[in-house]
C-alpha cells in the first residue's frame, strides 16, 4: 500500500513520525520520505496535494480536519477509487477518517493508527457505530467485486432499519452477521456468487474473484478476439467476468502479445506452465490430436484453468480461433 504524510507543526511532524514507524507495511512516498527525514518542515507546494491524491493509496493529515478537508476537496471524486483519508490532531490524541472509510479502508486504518497512538477513533459511518453488517467494507477486506454501488448504498441504508437476506452459492463458516439472515426471496437482498443471476428484486451481487481462465490460442491473435471469445464463454455460461481471478496457458504462449495485452487491459495476472507441468493434472479433458502434436499436450485450455484451481465448470469452448476453459477455486464465507 503507498501512502503520505502531512503535517504543519514540528509538534505534527513527531507525531507524523510515530505514524510511519506504526505503519512499516505502507511504501511511503519520497515527499513523505524527504519531508520526516529531519526534524525541521518546509512548506508544501499546492500542486503536492494533487499529486499525492492520484498517487496514494491512502493519506494522513496530522492536524485539523478544516486544513484536510480543504486540501483534498478539488480532487474527491468516487469512492471506489478515491484514497483512503484519516486525519490526527498533531499531539495524537484523535484520530479520524474523512473519506472512503470503507471501501478505501480508512475506518480500518484510523483505528489501526489509533491502537499504536493510544489515541481514540472518531468512526462517523453509520453502519460501523450501530455495529450493522458493513457490505462493502466486507466485499473489500474479502477481495470480492461489487455489482452495484447504487444498490450497495441501498443496502447500508435498509440495513439500518431491519434484516437484509443473504444468499451464497458458497459454505458459510459461522454466524451472519448483525442486519443479515439468510433468504433467498425479497425486494433488497445480498448474493454471493459468481454467476450473473439475481434472486432478489433488488440483487447486490458480491463477486469473490475464484474463476481461472485457461486459454489456448492461434499465433498471432489480436488480444481483442481474446477478449470477444472470453466475454462470450462468460455470457453463454451466466458467469461474471469480475469474478476471474487470473489467466493461464502454455509457456510457448509466453510471448504472445495479443494474449498478454488482452490481461494487462483487464489487470488479470497470466500464468504460464509447460507441458510436463499440464500432462501432469489428472481429470477428464477434451482430446485434440492437432494441439498434442503442437504442443505436447493434448489440451491447453482445460488443464491450464484446473492448474491450481480445483474443479472445472466450463470445458474447452472454441470460439473466433481461441479456445477456452473455465475452472474455479473452492472458496468459503467468514465474517468476523
Amino acid at each position: 500500500m503507498t501512502g503520505s504524510i502531512f503535517a504543519f507543526s514540528r509538534q505534527g511532524c513527531q507525531t507524523a513520525r510515530r505514524i510511519m514507524a506504526a505503519c512499516p507495511d505502507v511504501i511511503w512516498n519520497s515527499f513523505t520520505m524527504e519531508r520526516f527525514s529531519e526534524a525541521d518542515f518546509a512548506p508544501i507546494s499546492p500542486k503536492c496535494y494533487g499529486e499525492c491524491f492520484a498517487s496514494s493509496e491512502l493519506m494522513v493529515f496530522v492536524g485539523s480536519c478544516g486544513i484536510a478537508v480543504r486540501k483534498i476537496a478539488p480532487y474527491v471524486h468516487d469512492k471506489r477509487t478515491d484514497p483512503a483519508v484519516v486525519c490526527v490532531d498533531e499531539l495524537g490524541t484523535f484520530v479520524i477518517p474523512l473519506l472512503s472509510g470503507h471501501i478505501g479502508g480508512a475506518n480500518a486504518l484510523a483505528r489501526r493508527i489509533a491502537e499504536s497512538l493510544h489515541a481514540t477513533p472518531v468512526i462517523t459511518t453509520a453502519t460501523d457505530i450501530n455495529r450493522k453488517f458493513s457490505v462493502d467494507t466486507w466485499a473489500t477486506e474479502n477481495g470480492c467485486a461489487i455489482s452495484s454501488m447504487k444498490l450497495a448504498k441501498a443496502v447500508s441504508a435498509a440495513i439500518l432499519e431491519g434484516d437484509i437476506p443473504f444468499k451464497s452459492d458458497f459454505p458459510v463458516n459461522g454466524s451472519l452477521p448483525n442486519g443479515v439472515i439468510s433468504g433467498e426471496t425479497g425486494n433488497l437482498g445480498i448474493y454471493l456468487t459468481v454467476t450473473d443471476k439475481e434472486p432478489f428484486e433488488n440483487t447486490l451481487r458480491l463477486i469473490p474473484k475464484t474463476l481461472h481462465l485457461g486459454i489456448g490460442c492461434r499465433r498471432g491473435i489480436e488480444k481483442e478476439t481474446i477478449e470477444r471469445a472470453a466475454r462470450q464463454v462468460f455470457q453463454e455460461n451466466g458467469l461474471d467476468f469480475r469474478a476471474v481471478k487470473c489467466a493461464a496457458s502454455i509457456d510457448l504462449k509466453q510471448e504472445e502479445e495479443g494474449l498478454l495485452s488482452f490481461c494487462q487491459e483487464q489487470t488479470i495476472p497470466i500464468r504460464f506452465y509447460t507441458a510436463e507441468e499440464l500432462n501432469a493434472v489428472s481429470g477428464d479433458f477434451t482430446p485434440s490430436p492437432f494441439v498434442q502434436k503442437v504442443t505436447g499436450v493434448d489440451n491447453v485450455c482445460e488443464r491450464a484453468a484446473l492448474l491450481g484451481a480445483d474443479h472445472l465448470i466450463v470445458k474447452k469452448t472454441a470460439c473466433h480461433g481461441v479456445t477456452v476453459a473455465v475452472a474455479m477455486e473452492n472458496w468459503e464465507v467468514h465474517f468476523g
